[in-house]
């Protein structure tokens, strides 16, 4: 029954989770006293997430170590810049040009190993990016946001390294431990478990979060129109210049198409919890919204990829 669930709520990913932002901004009122909850249910999450890693998909920088240091530097600088020099061109407004910035430099997206898989990655390749971003952005995140916000807004850096610690390294390497002691079984007889609850947890992190911009989005303006546009086009842009990044650099389709997905994909639910809780709401518009997308751009771009590797799979055979 739960394995049933976990499948109809992935199907409906990329309708429910824009509903929940929808039900934070009508049901505000109820959304704002239950932010205490969020850091608890994205731990959750990310614990459920982990045990599915092992320590061998740290082992394997040293198989691809170039290709992993060239994923972590398109994640955490190459977009954070493009963000960056967009916002700023399109948008006189240093908080929405922060919170374009949190909205790409997040650690990659856990749900991006579903996509390598079906469009025939290297999925090992997947998982060890995917670990070794995680563990490092308790250290990349707060680096980055130090250098984007400057003197204008206050934040309390060593608080955002503790809660990153609590809510994505801690429940990961207790994931990735108890993976490692029952041999990979507690994937099998508790992580199937709970990945339906985990895809709960975050429309409750997305309901809950939005409940704090709803004063921006109940009515339209053009500024409202333009970030939900650019936040589209950054989002699609990733994908797009990580596949042309990775056929330059690699060829491999495998690789390359890993590489598109890593790139592509975010773990926005983290960028929506560190805007709500260190920066003005308005921080949070440009991140919120970059959970309309994702997941409809990561099955488009599973189309052009499966076209990308008809044309090019010769080569790496």
């Amino acid at each position: 029954m739960l394995d049933n669930l976990n499948k109809r709520l992935q199907k409906w990913l990329p309708i429910l989770t824009p509903l929940s932002l929808v039900l934070g901004v009508l049901f505000q009122n109820i959304g704002v006293h239950l932010l205490f909850l969020v850091s608890g249910l994205f731990a959750f999450m990310t614990f459920s997430s982990s045990l599915s890693m092992n320590l061998k998909d740290v082992k394997s920088f040293s198989k691809h170590p170039v290709i992993i240091l060239c994923s972590i530097a398109f994640l955490h600088i190459i977009m954070p810049i493009w963000a960056y020099f967009l916002s700023t061109i399109i948008f006189d407004d240093h908080l929405l040009t922060i919170g374009f910035v949190i909205s790409v430099a997040v650690p990659t997206g856990v749900t991006s190993v579903i996509w390598v898989n079906i469009c025939r990655g290297n999925l090992p390749l997947c998982l060890s990016i995917i670990l070794i971003d995680t563990l490092l952005s308790p250290l990349m995140m707060p680096a980055l946001l130090h250098l984007i916000v400057g003197e204008t807004i206050a934040i309390d850096t060593s608080s955002l390294i503790l809660d990153l610690l609590w809510m994505i390294v801690l429940p990961t390497v207790v994931g990735v431990l108890l993976n490692e002691l029952t041999k990979g079984n507690i994937q099998a007889s508790l992580g199937t478990k709970l990945a339906p609850f985990s895809k709960l947890c975050l429309f409750g992190v997305v309901m809950i979060n939005s409940s704090t911009i709803a004063p921006y989005l109940k009515q339209i303006t053009w500024e409202l129109v333009g970030v939900i546009l650019l936040v589209l086009f950054i989002a699609a842009s990733g994908y797009a210049m990580a596949l042309i990044i990775g056929h330059l650099l690699w060829k491999d389709t495998q690789v390359v198409t890993t590489f598109v997905f890593i790139g592509g994909m975010r773990n926005i639910a983290i960028g929506v919890i560190v805007a709500t809780t260190y920066f003005p709401a308005k921080v949070a518009m440009p991140v919120v919204f970059g959970m309309l997308f994702q997941q409809v751009l990561a099955s488009l771009y599973s189309k052009v990829v499966e076209k990308y590797k008809m044309k090019y799979e010769i080569i790496s055979v």
